[in-house]
Parts: C-alpha cells; sequence; structure tokens
C-alpha cells in the first residue's frame, strides 16, 4: 500500500477548451495538475501556471503508459485521472471512412479505458481516487448528422455506470460529467470533420451534400447563436470538475449549463416520432 495518498491530477487534452480550463483551475485550487497534450509545446504556458506538463497522446499505447509512469514515478499514483480529450466527428455515417471511425473512438473511448486501466493499480493500492470521464449531454441525446460522436458519448456512460460499481469497494469513484453547449473551439473542429465528406471517391452521390452543408450551419449557430447564452464557457466544466472531485460523496454524473438539462428533459419527454419530427424541422431529410 502506498505510504500516503497521491491527490495527483492527470489531465488529458489540455491544449485547448475544458482541459486547459480545468488545469488551470485546479492549480489555482493546490491540485498538482499534469496537463496533458498531443503537442506538449502546446501547453507550455501551463507550466507557468503551476502545472507539470506531458505529452500524452491517448490514441498510443506507449504514450499512455509512459504518461502514467512519470506521475506515479513522482507521486506514487495518480490520484485523479480526468478523460477529456475528445473531438466530434460529423457527417452521415453512411458517408464517414472507417478510418475516420476508427480514430474517433480510439481517441474518445479506448484512450479513455485503457488510462483508466493503467490508473487504476495505483489507485487500488493507495484505496483512494477518482476517474472522471468527461462526457456530454450529447451521451443522453442523438442529433442527426453527429452518430458516431454520440455514439463515443454513450459508450462513456455505460463505462462510467460500470465503472462506478465495480472499483467503489477499493475507495475509487467514477464521475461522469455531461456538458452542453460550451464555448470553445469545439464547433469549428466538428464542423472541420465534415470539410472532406463526399468528396475522393465517395460512393454516396453527393445525396448528404445539401444535409452536410447545414448541419454545418446549424452546428456554428448552435454555438454562436442566441442558444449560446444557455451554454457556458470552458471554465463552467472546470468548476463542476472541482467540485465533483473534491466532494467526500462523488456524484454519480454532473449535468452542466442549462442547455444540457434542458436537452436532456426533452428528449426524454418526447417520443421517438416527435422527436424526429423536431429534427426535420432543423434539417433537410436526406433523400
Amino acid at each position: 500500500m502506498a505510504a500516503s495518498r497521491s491527490n495527483a491530477v492527470l489531465i488529458t487534452g489540455c491544449s485547448t477548451g475544458i482541459g486547459r480550463a480545468s488545469a488551470l483551475r485546479l492549480a489555482r485550487g493546490g491540485w498538482t495538475v499534469y496537463a496533458s497534450a498531443r503537442r506538449v509545446e502546446s501547453i507550455a504556458d501551463l507550466a507557468d501556471a503551476g502545472c507539470r506538463t506531458l505529452a500524452l497522446d491517448v490514441t498510443d499505447e506507449d504514450s499512455m503508459r509512459a504518461a502514467v509512469k512519470t506521475v506515479e514515478d513522482a507521486e506514487g499514483a495518480v490520484g485523479v485521472l480526468v478523460n477529456n480529450a475528445g473531438y466530434s466527428q460529423g457527417g452521415a455515417i453512411e458517408q464517414v471512412p472507417m478510418d475516420a471511425v476508427r480514430r474517433q473512438f480510439e481517441t474518445n473511448v479506448f484512450g479513455a479505458i485503457r488510462l483508466a486501466q493503467l490508473a487504476l493499480p495505483g489507485m487500488r493500492a493507495q484505496r483512494w481516487g477518482k476517474i472522471v470521464n468527461v462526457g456530454s449531454m450529447g451521451g443522453r441525446v442523438t442529433f442527426p448528422g453527429g452518430g458516431l460522436y454520440h455514439a463515443t458519448k454513450y459508450s462513456l456512460e455505460a463505462i462510467s455506470d460500470a465503472l462506478r460499481f465495480e472499483v467503489r469497494g477499493f475507495g475509487v469513484d467514477a464521475i461522469l460529467i455531461e456538458p452542453g453547449l460550451i464555448t470553445s473551439d469545439f464547433a469549428q473542429a466538428a464542423v472541420a470533420t465534415t470539410a472532406g465528406l463526399g468528396v475522393d471517391g465517395d460512393r454516396t452521390g453527393g445525396v448528404y451534400e445539401r444535409f452536410n452543408a447545414k448541419l454545418a450551419a446549424l452546428t456554428t449557430g448552435a454555438y454562436e447563436g442566441p442558444m449560446r447564452h444557455l451554454g457556458g464557457g470552458p471554465d463552467v466544466v472546470a468548476k463542476a470538475i472541482e467540485r465533483a472531485i473534491s466532494r467526500r460523496r462523488a456524484p454519480a454524473r454532473v449535468l452542466v449549463t442549462p442547455s444540457a438539462r434542458l436537452t436532456v428533459l426533452q428528449r426524454k419527454l418526447l417520443p421517438d416520432r416527435a422527436w424526429d419530427a423536431a429534427m426535420r424541422t432543423q434539417l433537410p431529410q436526406p433523400r
């Protein structure tokens, strides 16, 4: 058993958005923060804010092992793992190449699973730890054109629910954070993933062209239009993470922002046919 409890926090995907905001907030709060990103030079400034910085690619086994080992060698264990790295692959499911599908799951799901596997032995040894999976309201609601992204976030729901039971007896908590609209570069990145669809040998004959164009416009509008007032900035999520890991009795899941709470409630109340009809008022149905 570890001689003393490590509270060290390892956060993935800290180059922008929620990861960066979480690293800064937790470092200010006195936590020992290991901020990570694929390109460590992109987070060099976080060292000035009191964070340790690491190169960590959640799609690479050696990179994940090395990052966890670095924290364990210095601190004894990863006390808190924040699985934040992720992005949204947009586009109709028929059009998205399988290598892009695999990248989406490698980044959003498989990396989170593997890092939990790597960090858990140290957490169990010290009889304390927190695994925070940054999911989305998109793990409770599915919008057309985002099926693959939603599939990864639904996966995190299942993984977090199972993990919560499996590790509680070791003093470890699994916490799922479910943000709604967050004003960051997430929307622009999501739109960019649809830009190349329908070219280079695509066999769908352009039937999704109008759908994808409207999808890109709606995505941008949701994050930049009036709906943004129901969302929040990355620090809103960082604050929710800080609260969750600081509580003696950790929450199972935390919906963050009014947009998340409202959208999840709407989906819960609407039958499937009514939800599909509502979607048709927003997006042209491919024909």
